[in-house]
């Protein structure tokens, strides 16, 4: 079977989207995902960690092309906080972030849904901008296909919220407003490298909760979020339980165990490693880029499963024995300049100390963030649903399945689905629709 994927050379920023074919897109039935559009920019949402993982922007329904079209127009606020307090116990003065909302807000503020995002993404959750409108491939949001008017979070019914994270890996990028490492630090009027404050998932969350305050809103629906997102989605019902009846966590997990702050360190070595990285302290115009582009690399390809990869290849025409790297000990072969080259596009808009930050608050993830996972699942009130992808080497579903059998033994009501198909990682973007009708029916049901 061929797996055919237009690649639309598109920057969305976002670990990208959503949209898929059938429920049951599996391995072997690929063909159900032929068309998914963009899927490869992978290096650009390659990052998420979460999301981890690989850009794959403007997905669409491979039944369904008229679905790659956005039905909503948004644009980006701005919030801001005069003084933030880690969760570390660190000041940070003059905390801004982006953030955008879908939908309208009832009267009693009662329809909130926070969708929170995955490691190389932004609040860019859906629709496009004001300003993209009339574009031939417009910067369509990564999980555009759930949300919207009647898709499986319906904006005719929710109100939607996302919120660009602190140490944001998009520091450049137009559409993103976020403080972290690049910013300017207002007592040195210098760049804060790496005297920035070490941020977790935590302070992620209290961001967060801080714009919510500020638009009166105080209790959610439900919470929402793929990848890194899960684990503020978890840590939100965690830390804040009054405010969660209803959390969702695709391609997510409870904690950054053992084996995945290892697999996460060597994300970072590649950034550490580079000349012009200068212990953090370098200007934008001579950042570690070589670095940054490995790292990128690295993400993309864990985000990745072996199925797509080498079905990318044949496409490439990708041979063991090619003809450049036989010849010359530094040319590439077809496969790595191709991740290269996407890893290279993407990294334009992200700064390298920002991923060294985003790295580090993965690692020092576990829901509620105290001594052990148990302790953390026990304050959970939330109903919650785990959907957990089979072929995810980044986050893989033991993860997932370890948090929905603690909090079953718990007491608590858990529920726990597979994600089936050839895209590893960006399983949980590219076939997450194919459990639209799940997720709608799980945000509509009775607690």
């Amino acid at each position: 079977m061929k797996l055919k994927i237009a690649f639309l050379y598109c920057a969305l920023l976002a670990f990208s989207l959503v949209t898929t074919t059938a429920r049951s897109a599996n391995v072997a039935n690929v063909a159900n995902v032929a068309n998914v559009a963009n899927v490869a920019n992978v290096a650009n949402s390659a990052s998420d960690l979460t999301a981890k993982s690989v850009n794959t922007a403007n997905t669409a329904d491979a039944n369904a092309p008229e679905n790659n079209k956005p039905t909503l127009i948004t644009k980006k606020e701005a919030f801001s906080i005069e003084s933030f307090t880690t969760f570390g116990g660190k000041t940070i003065n003059n905390v801004r972030v982006g953030w955008e909302a879908y939908g309208q807000l009832n009267a009693d503020k009662s329809n909130v849904i926070l969708v929170t995002h995955h490691f190389s993404g932004t609040s860019h959750a859906a629709g496009v901008y004001e300003s993209s409108q009339g574009i031939a491939s417009p910067n369509i949001g990564y999980w555009d296909a759930l949300i919207g008017p009647g898709k499986a979070i319906d904006t005719d019914i929710y109100y939607v919220i996302s919120v660009d994270s602190l140490v944001n890996l998009n520091a450049y990028d137009e559409h993103v407003i976020t403080t972290g490492p690049a910013t300017i630090n207002p007592e040195t009027n210098k760049p804060w490298g790496l005297d920035f404050p070490v941020v977790t998932i935590r302070d992620f969350v209290n961001v967060q909760k801080a714009l919510l305050e500020s638009l009166g809103i105080q209790r959610l629906h439900a919470v929402v979020g793929p990848s890194m997102g899960s684990m503020q989605a978890i840590d939100w019902a965690s830390a804040y339980p009054d405010w969660v009846p209803r959390m969702i966590s695709v391609i997510g997990t409870g904690e950054s165990d053992a084996w995945t702050t290892a697999a996460l360190s060597h994300w970072a070595t590649p950034i550490r490693l580079d000349a012009n990285w200068k212990q953090g302290s370098y200007a934008r115009h001579n950042q570690p880029t070589e670095g940054l582009v490995a790292s990128l690399m690295l993400i993309t390809q864990d985000a990745l499963y072996p199925t797509y990869f080498n079905q990318q290849g044949k496409t490439l025409g990708y041979q063991a024995v090619e003809q450049a790297p036989l010849e010359n000990i530094n040319a590439q072969h077809s496969i790595v300049k191709w991740l290269e080259s996407r890893a290279r596009q993407r990294a334009k808009k992200m700064d390298a100390n920002h991923l060294l930050y985003l790295v580090r608050a993965c690692q020092l993830f576990v829901a509620g963030h105290g001594n052990n996972l148990e302790e953390g699942l026990k304050h959970i009130q939330a109903k919650t649903l785990f959907l957990p992808a089979s072929t995810d080497l980044l986050l893989m579903p033991y993860l997932a399945e370890s948090a929905d059998y603690q909090l079953n033994h718990l007491g608590k009501n858990s529920e726990l689905e597979t994600l089936n198909g050839p895209f590893g990682h960006l399983e949980g973007i590219v076939n997450v629709k194919a459990e639209g009708e799940r997720i709608a029916a799980f945000l509509s049901s009775a607690l």
